[in-house]
């Protein structure tokens, strides 16, 4: 049987250059290539690949309704390197560290388009 190797989402966004700062300067992204609309990104072994688009018809933000999550180890170490780059979004932008019900510890991001991003840690 074929290997699977990653899930790459694509995030859409509003403006292409806005979002690649967003995930590569905040979120330690690195972005390994970009064409016209279109960019991907890659931190260690997660992926995503950006899509600039038009505004939707009903006006809410391009991420509305869109998410994925990223396991981690270490979630609070993590949340701690990316806190100072972090914390001056603006209010409901970031969530820290809670625990979940169902056994995740947990940080939320929302990008520059309203996209959010799950980072979580099961709880031992």
């Amino acid at each position: 049987m074929p290997r699977i190797l990653q899930l790459t989402p694509f995030v859409l966004c509003s403006s292409l250059s806005r979002q690649i700062a967003f995930y590569c300067d905040r979120l330690g992204f690195a972005c390994g290539f970009t064409q016209d609309n279109y960019a991907f990104l890659k931190l260690g072994p997660v992926a995503i690949r950006l899509l600039e688009c038009p505004p939707r018809a009903d006006g809410l933000p391009l991420g509305h309704e869109q998410s994925f999550y990223i396991d981690v180890e270490d979630i609070d170490d993590l949340y701690e390197s990316l806190r100072p780059k972090l914390e001056d979004l603006p209010e409901g932008r970031v969530r820290a560290p809670f625990d979940q019900p169902y056994q995740q510890r947990e940080f939320h991001v929302l990008d520059e388009d309203g996209t959010l991003i799950f980072f979580g840690e099961g709880i031992r």
